[in-house]
């Protein structure tokens, strides 16, 4: 089943997978601090908007995962003091869904040593929730967040089942642990 790009979000774990039949040739790289989803070197141009962005940040001991350029005010409403639920609703509902053929849906979540809150912004709902088990949300099919079976530990298993998942069209992942401090792993296969 192709369910598009989504993450993993639970207290202390997490993972971004980016799945795509569109734009395949793209890779995460680490860039200031960011894990940040770009083209690979032989990708053909493009002026899609919605191709390079990060995919995950660090906001004060806490990870902030998602699909598109609302990551960065995510982890700037955190910064400023902001409970994660109120980060994700205010960039979610200020950027909305995406306006591409597909009216996408933003997906996001901020990850905690004990905390986890997933939301998502589609076309005709905005949905945030505090989750206490690895919930999984995506773009496509999967697009209400659902408890999701994923026992990885460490950033590198994150990173691994995530790019493993038995859904169709993987690009890349990246996974995510927060305890004493935020380790991130990425998949770029």
């Amino acid at each position: 089943m192709y369910i598009g790009r989504f993450i993993v979000v639970g207290p202390g774990v997490g993972a971004y997978r980016v799945s795509s039949r569109s734009f395949p040739n793209r890779q995460i790289v680490e860039r200031d601090g960011a894990l940040t989803v770009t083209p690979t070197p032989d990708a053909p141009e493009t002026d899609n908007p919605y191709i390079a962005y990060n995919c995950v940040r660090e906001s004060e001991g806490r990870a902030v995962l998602g699909n598109g350029s609302h990551v960065d005010p995510v982890t700037e409403k955190l910064d400023m003091g902001y409970p994660a639920r109120d980060a994700l609703a205010t960039a979610l509902l200020a950027l909305d869904y995406e306006k591409d053929d597909y009216d996408t849906p933003r997906i996001a979540g901020v990850i905690g040593s004990e905390t986890a809150t997933v939301g998502i912004v589609r076309r005709d709902a905005l949905l945030i929730e505090e989750v206490s088990e690895p919930t999984l949300v995506a773009t496509y099919e999967e697009d209400r967040p659902r408890a999701f079976d994923f026992d990885a530990t460490t950033a590198d298993e994150a990173a691994r089942a995530a790019y493993d998942a038995d859904f169709e069209h993987a690009v890349c992942a990246a996974g995510v642990t927060v305890d004493d401090a935020v380790r991130t792993s990425i998949a770029n296969d």
